[in-house]
């Protein structure tokens, strides 16, 4: 048998806790994903402390921060956190997953986005939720491909580049 290029890709690549020697590279992807893309809906870059803050936040919450490494490099990183601060939704979390350009559609979102879920189980979670820009049919592939559920549609709620942004939800029940 012999194996595609995109599975080479996936094969040839690690996923492990994120560490503090990895905030630059994840930084990185995240300010141009930002700077390129509608998939957050802000416009204000990350800077090294905004990501030391964040990752320190996120440890010390209990949440995962996992990172994907191909050929001794980052490519990729996925966490999850709160969907809302309520103690009535503390079973139930948002995902964010964020690819290097270069790795994008090589089924790298997919092994990350699984590992999370693993995560969610571990940690006993009930439900993922992920909040995805209207216009993103990659990732509302991905989540569909891993048992994510549309559920919502909000249109014109949030605002970058010049235009409106809808907001679709997924969501996928792990109990």
């Amino acid at each position: 048998m012999s194996l595609s290029r995109r599975d080479l890709q996936v094969s040839a690549m690690d996923i492990r806790d994120a560490q503090v020697g990895d905030l630059e590279a994840m930084r990185a992807i995240y300010n141009e994903v930002l700077a390129s893309s509608t998939s957050i809906f802000s416009d204000i870059p990350r800077s090294a402390e905004d990501q030391a803050r964040w990752f320190s936040e996120r440890r010390a919450q209990g949440w995962p921060v996992i990172v994907a490494i191909r050929e001794g490099t980052l490519v990729g990183y996925a966490t999850y956190g709160p969907f809302r601060s309520w103690p009535g939704y503390r079973h139930t979390v948002e995902n964010s997953i964020y690819l290097a350009t270069h790795a994008r559609g090589l089924g790298l979102g997919a092994v990350l986005l699984s590992a999370l879920l693993e995560r969610a189980r571990t940690q006993g979670l009930h439900a993922v939720i992920a909040g995805i820009d209207g216009d993103n049919a990659a990732s509302m592939r991905l989540h569909e491909k891993l048992g994510f559920t549309k559920v919502g549609h909000l249109r014109q709620v949030g605002r970058k580049f010049d235009r409106w942004l809808d907001l679709v939800f997924y969501e996928l029940v792990l109990t």
